[in-house]
């Protein structure tokens, strides 16, 4: 029955963020954090960071992807079926919807604005969401954290970097952290 009762907490969760957000997964992903580490206290800052980076590292829908992970990580796989779909059914739906009215919406103007008007929401819930993931980073002062994340953006913003050869270069430097942080341990 508690699984029953924390699988359906997780569907409507989701189905609710995923209702009411506009502009895609880089959207939802600050709400899914803001949901489940700020206002519940079910995952931790670091640990939804770890979410959302293998969120983007794998093929599929980020919104998607992260939403399957809280759904594993808080309910095992009925909770990954849950919180699936919950994220999914909203947009289905909606996109059903529009679909069947399409020759209507294409040519209103005032659809045409209020989609316009919208674009400036969902820049700031994507910087807001850029800004919340750098916090931590800033506070703890990780030095290799910060450049590494200022020259991906460089190489993919000014050096027009496959954004592919950007993250396997995130994997190889978090790597070599991790083997050089574990040799410094082993010396002590």
């Amino acid at each position: 029955m508690k699984i029953l009762k924390n699988c359906l907490a997780l569907f409507l969760s989701f189905f609710k963020i995923s209702a009411f957000t506009l502009g895609g997964g880089y959207v939802i992903v600050p709400l899914i954090r803001k949901e489940f580490c700020d206002k519940r206290g079910l995952i931790s800052e670091d640990d939804m960071l770890d979410i959302i980076a293998m969120a983007q590292s794998t093929p599929g829908a980020v919104a998607v992807n992260t939403s399957a992970l809280v759904g594993k990580r808080l309910g095992g796989a009925p909770g990954v079926i849950a919180a699936l779909l919950g994220a999914i059914l909203p947009p289905f739906i909606i996109i059903s919807v529009i679909s069947y009215f399409y020759a209507l919406f294409i040519n209103n103007t005032v659809v045409a604005n209020v989609l316009l008007g919208m674009r400036a929401g969902v820049t700031a819930v994507i910087a807001d969401a850029v800004v919340t993931m750098a916090a931590p980073f800033v506070k703890n002062k990780k030095i290799v954290s910060i450049l590494l994340v200022a020259a991906a953006f460089a190489a993919v913003y000014f050096f027009k970097v496959n954004p592919i050869f950007v993250i396997l270069g995130g994997i190889i430097t978090g790597i070599l952290e991790m083997l050089i942080t574990r040799g410094r341990r082993k010396e002590k």
